[in-house]
């Protein structure tokens, strides 16, 4: 069943928070690398410490900038009136879907078929 105008529009709110939930907290990674990179090592035990608090840092917020992606992707489809509508086989994407994860472009069989593809 497809998602109607309601639906869409109360997925297009979650998506409008998550999108700046992300901004805030790619922000705030970005400073806490600056600060870490800003501290003195005193010795090798700090300094691996420090690498490491960098590089997960980092990741988190390379995950957070994919799914920033993502949204910004689903906030163009909404506005494009193609929401809800899967990019593999054009079929309507489940709304039950599309609340557990409202950037998804696949239909769940498309879904799995793209990531049995990416293995």
């Amino acid at each position: 069943m497809a998602a109607n105008k309601k639906q869409i529009e109360e997925l297009k709110v979650i998506l409008l928070d998550r999108k700046e939930s992300i901004i805030k907290h790619v922000n705030t990674s970005r400073s806490n690398i600056e600060e870490l990179k800003s501290q003195e090592c005193k010795d090798d035990l700090d300094y691996a410490e420090i690498s490491t608090d960098s590089f997960i840092e980092a990741q988190s917020a390379n995950q957070q900038l994919a799914e920033l992606n993502d949204i910004e992707a689903a906030l163009d489809r909404i506005d494009a009136e193609t929401y809800g509508i899967c990019a593999m086989c054009d079929e309507y994407i489940a709304v039950g879907r599309l609340r557990a994860k409202p950037f998804a472009k696949y239909c769940t069989p498309c879904r799995e078929i793209y990531e049995q593809e990416q293995q």
